[in-house]
Order: structure tokens, then C-alpha cells, then sequence
């Protein structure tokens, strides 16, 4: 594979290719806890899936590899990292949603603990700020404004960021003009391959949920899925 730092894209202008990488399965993802900014180790079957897409990445060719600075996805990019000859540059804008009260719980124990915060965040959606955590919209803003500042760093470039789920999707409704709380619809499995480009402020969409780096070792996390 090419070295990392030698892609700069010619003849493209100032545009920017961003290369967005979900992390791994966890061990909370198989008991459909919620993670939230609280960890989770990668599964042996998410060890897997991160090294299939840093396989797919190194024949790519990328300029620098970012990294929301919580376990799950460190862990996948390290993973990156080691298989293309990089370094991570951790960014904690890039963080999942704090989910406060509700993380570690499953639907159930969130329903059972806290009725009347359940009840609120599924009412108010969008803008209801979890108890000791933040809204969608919080971190929606926070999305738009770390990786248009990732964009403008690196001008004609393809760039890495290993980030979360509930991030990628709110940042894909606002790139598509998706009313949010809609993207539920699009399928975003683990250590998934998706594709921005930014270019004179503004972003569009190339790719969403690419996975089929993932088929040789039968790693999709969505037991619908028939390979």
C-alpha cells in the first residue's frame, strides 16, 4: 500500500474526501446497552471487523487518521493505525452523544428506572437534554462543527474518522436534509465504510454504510443481514 501521507488528491481543487469508520462490535452492542460516552471493549468478532477495515484502508491510501477518544472506536483505530503505518490523533468533539442517565441500561432497565425521563425523551426527541447528558441537537452541532474544522485542516486531502454510530446517523440526516430522527431507516452497522465530501462548505454525501469488506468473515452485527 501507498504511504498515508503521500494522498493528496491532484486536480481536485480544495475539496476534501472524509472517510467516516463506525467502530467495531462491542460487548454492550451484543446486549443492546446503551454506550453512550461509557465503554465497552470490541468483541472478538469487532477485533475482526476492525482489522477487515483497516485491510480495506491501507489499500486506499488516506493523508491522517482521527479518532473519537473513547475505547471502543481507539481500539478500532489503533487497529488502523498499525496495519497502514500511522499515527491517531485522538479528538474528543468526536465522541458519541452523552447519554447520561441512560447509559449501561438496555430499553427495558431505562423504562423501569427512569419512567418519567423515558417518557420525556421520546416525546421531546431532538431537543431533550438527558439528565447529566446532552440533547441530539447538542450533538448534532458538535458533529457539524468538528468535522467541518477535520475539512478545513486538511484541504485536498482524504481523511480517516473513527467515530460512533448515533454520530454518523445525525450527521447523515443533516447532510441529506433528513428531518431528524429519521435516519433510523438507513441500516449503520459496525466498522462500516462511509463517505463525505466537503468542498467550498459544504458537504454531500458519496457513500453510506459500505460493509463489503465485511463479508469474507461473515462480520455484519445485523442477524437480518444474509450473506
Amino acid at each position: 500500500s501507498r504511504p498515508v501521507t503521500q494522498n493528496v488528491r491532484q486536480g481536485r481543487g480544495t475539496g476534501v474526501k472524509l472517510i467516516a469508520i463506525r467502530h467495531g462490535e462491542t460487548q454492550w452492542n451484543t446486549e443492546k446497552r446503551e454506550m453512550g460516552q461509557m465503554n465497552s471493549p470490541l468483541t472478538s468478532l469487532g477485533l475482526r471487523q476492525a482489522e477487515a477495515i483497516a485491510v480495506r484502508l491501507s489499500k486506499i491510501g488516506f493523508a491522517v487518521l482521527y479518532s473519537s477518544d473513547l475505547g471502543r472506536a481507539v481500539q478500532t483505530a489503533e487497529i488502523i493505525a498499525s496495519r497502514c503505518g500511522t499515527d491517531v490523533l485522538l479528538d474528543k468533539g468526536l465522541r458519541e452523544r452523552n447519554m447520561g442517565v441512560f447509559e449501561g441500561l438496555t430499553r427495558a432497565e431505562m423504562e423501569t428506572q427512569f419512567p418519567q425521563e423515558w417518557s420525556d425523551y421520546q416525546r421531546i426527541g431532538f431537543e431533550y437534554v438527558i439528565p447529566k447528558g446532552e440533547s441530539a441537537k447538542e450533538r448534532l452541532e458538535r458533529s457539524v462543527r468538528v468535522l467541518a474544522a477535520v475539512a478545513e485542516r486538511h484541504l485536498a486531502e482524504d481523511v480517516v474518522v473513527v467515530t460512533h454510530g448515533g454520530f454518523l446517523m445525525g450527521f447523515f440526516e443533516f447532510v441529506l436534509g433528513i428531518p431528524p430522527g429519521n435516519g433510523w431507516r438507513f441500516k449503520r452497522h459496525n466498522a462500516s465504510y462511509s463517505t463525505f465530501e466537503y468542498s467550498d462548505g459544504n458537504w454531500s454525501l458519496e457513500t453510506w454504510n459500505d460493509v463489503g469488506h465485511l463479508y469474507q468473515i461473515m462480520a455484519l452485527d445485523d442477524p437480518t443481514i444474509q450473506l
